[in-house]
């Protein structure tokens, strides 16, 4: 949780504890607030993350920005948890492939080419096993260098598909894994430019699906 004014970051609150997202929230927004000195009716706009990441902590998001838009009338941006990544990427690259553990041995990622300050992805977002997501990158770079960041380097760097990136002499670049001044500052960059979107259309990407999901599928699916 982070408050911004023109770029400047206020207060940031990270999640670290084991304490679950949904009691942790309002308690850190609060901290915030009264960290910028502050009221909630003082915040001009609300930026977002729409995923990939943990279903609960994605959703429990969500719905607390729709109801802050409702009830105060402000606009929201919503942002990619991985382009924000990206745009933590310090390298000259022009691709830059950022990722994030995804659990089941899987990690979330994507590939961005750079534009000037900023990024546009190329392909979809995606969840895949984490040499896979290598490869998948490679593909796109051809034979040009490629940015790699994450908090979670240790997913892909014992991966055989990395020793071929290795001889390329790339690193991933290890970054801090508090997005929220980053969202902030793209929030920040997407109003100016008179980009945003309304509570009812606000909506999660999960790019994988829940646990409740596929197993209500599989006992439909095989006789239930």
């Amino acid at each position: 949780m982070a408050v911004l004014e023109e770029d400047c970051l206020l207060k940031v609150v990270a999640h670290d504890s084991q304490e679950d997202y949904s009691s942790w929230l309002l308690p850190a927004v609060g901290e915030c607030l009264q960290g910028s000195e502050l009221q909630m009716e003082d915040v001009e706009a609300y930026a977002v993350a729409t995923g990939p990441g943990s279903f609960t902590g994605v959703r429990v998001g969500l719905t607390t920005v729709k109801a802050w838009a409702e009830v105060y009338g402000k606009r929201i941006v919503a942002v990619s948890r991985l382009r924000a990544l990206a745009m933590e990427a310090s390298g000259g690259a022009a691709l830059v492939a950022a990722f994030a553990n995804a659990q089941r041995g899987q990690v979330f990622g994507a590939i961005y080419q750079r534009e000037g300050t900023g990024l546009a992805r190329l392909g979809a977002e995606m969840v895949m096993a984490p040499g896979k997501f290598v490869e998948a990158a490679a593909e796109f770079g051809n034979d040009g260098s490629i940015g790699w960041v994450s908090a979670d380097a240790e997913c892909v760097v014992s991966e055989e598909a990395w020793k071929a990136r290795e001889r390329r002499r790339e690193k991933v670049e290890r970054v801090s894994s508090v997005r929220a001044p980053m969202i902030g500052r793209i929030g920040l960059a997407e109003l100016a430019e008179g980009r945003f979107t309304e509570a009812l259309a606000l909506d999660a990407n999960y790019v994988r699906r829940s646990d409740a999901e596929i197993f209500w599928k599989g006992r439909t699916t095989h006789g239930g």
